[in-house]
């Protein structure tokens, strides 16, 4: 199956992967991490996700040698991962084991997206979206279906007997289920278009229930096979780009319960709704993501959408965890309202990365801003660095806000 250029790259890199994994800070960081998670923060705690990966390969560290699409990806996993490691380590966590993706399909609401594309970056694979209005009438409604998973057993059988013959004696590996993306408003988005999505809620919320009422029950739908066919990712340490080492769910690497979605986490969010009210939050995102977020263990609930103005509400979610603090809210208002009981994940505004000229003395001033502000409500907080477009091909941006950063949280 492998040339031996790919078996020799494949296992040299999970050597690689393997020693950073077993070095004794992996332990101290998931200590710190499930600290944060148990509402005991000893202090804040920092991640960089989601980077512009087509920018950091000027070394050839990113370059893949794998042909197969499958371990490919595998591929790309392990030299990312030892890339952050290796230049803005932050408070990442390397496991000693490599996740295998299990062969799972029918995740979906039954209708694709119709868009027109204009790209304005072929390097940067930056874009502009049109997407077609395909909810008009009750019978478009009809377009969606129930979720219909289906796990090809034997096929996952030979992707972890593969791995087991290739990485066997090097680093243990583990079968990936799936995290379920409860953020119904992102999918609507998608498919009626943005200006479609909010006349609508003005002029036709009838409809909009009914729509939110059909794809509610869809992804019930699909909870409930993934429960009964064992599919959910009860084992993995991330959600959302945040780490979720708990005492009662997992524990430390690979020591997660039964894949059922009690054991698992989940995440949610409705960008859209930044410009809504929050009594329309309420009404038509909180009321139907509640029926969701009931059946998990962990719930992160956010991303780039405003919620300082509406928290009370978000708070209303069963299970939440986490919430975010994205560039849009305030940070002030944010850290008074969250309470102890939840994370307060806040997300620096990635655009003061991008410019031609960068700014560190701002960037430290911000991060000082916002753990101050966690500081004096007793808030546990995360910051969580991510949606980095461009750092206008300067990687050593990002080595230099980790520096700023671990040195603000460790103070």
């Amino acid at each position: 199956m492998f040339t031996q250029k790919e078996r020799d790259t494949l296992q040299n890199l999970a050597k690689a992967y393997m020693e950073v994994a077993s070095l004794p800070v992996q332990q101290e960081k998931i200590d710190l991490w499930k600290a944060l998670n148990r509402g005991k923060m000893k202090r804040p705690m920092v991640t960089i996700d989601q980077l512009p990966w087509h920018e950091l390969n000027a070394g050839g560290e990113l370059t893949l040698v794998a042909e197969t699409p499958f371990w490919r990806g595998i591929e790309r996993y392990l030299r990312q991962q030892l890339y952050m490691w290796n230049h803005f380590p932050v408070d990442m966590v390397i496991e000693p084991c490599i996740p295998i993706p299990m062969a799972i399909s029918g995740i979906g609401y039954g209708v694709s997206i119709q868009e027109e594309l204009l790209l304005l970056d072929e390097e940067n694979d930056v874009m502009s979206h049109y997407y077609a209005n395909q909810f008009e009438t009750d019978e478009d409604l009809g377009k969606i279906h129930n979720m219909q998973l289906t796990h090809d057993k034997a096929e996952t059988a030979r992707r972890m007997e593969t791995a087991h013959d290739l990485f066997g004696n090097i680093i243990g590996i583990r079968p990936q289920g799936h995290i379920f993306h409860l953020g119904l408003w992102d999918f609507i988005s998608q498919t009626m278009g943005i200006s479609e999505l909010y006349y609508s809620l003005a002029d036709r919320p009838e409809y909009m229930h009914k729509l939110m009422r059909r794809l509610t029950d869809s992804a019930l739908s699909g909870i409930k096979q993934a429960n009964a066919l064992g599919l959910h990712d009860s084992q993995s340490n991330i959600c959302h780009c945040s780490y979720i080492y708990t005492d009662e769910l997992l524990p430390g690497p690979s020591e997660g319960k039964a894949p059922l979605s009690k054991n698992s986490w989940a995440f949610g969010l409705a960008q859209p709704f930044t410009s809504v009210s929050p009594a329309t939050t309420k009404e038509f995102e909180v009321s139907y993501i509640s029926e969701l977020a009931q059946h998990f263990g962990g719930i992160y609930y956010g991303c780039c959408d405003r919620l300082d103005d509406r928290l009370d509400i978000v708070k209303e979610i069963p299970n939440v965890r986490k919430i975010s603090c994205s560039p849009w809210s305030n940070v002030d208002a944010f850290a008074e309202k969250i309470g102890p009981k939840r994370t307060m994940s806040v997300k620096p505004n990635p655009a003061m990365l991008a410019g031609t000229a960068i700014d560190y003395a701002l960037i430290e001033k911000d991060l000082r801003h916002t753990a101050e502000a966690a500081r004096r409500n007793n808030v546990n907080l995360e910051i969580i660095l991510k949606d980095i477009s461009t750092i206008n091909y300067e990687p050593k941006r990002l080595a230099k806000w980790n520096e700023i950063a671990m040195n603000v949280v460790s103070e």
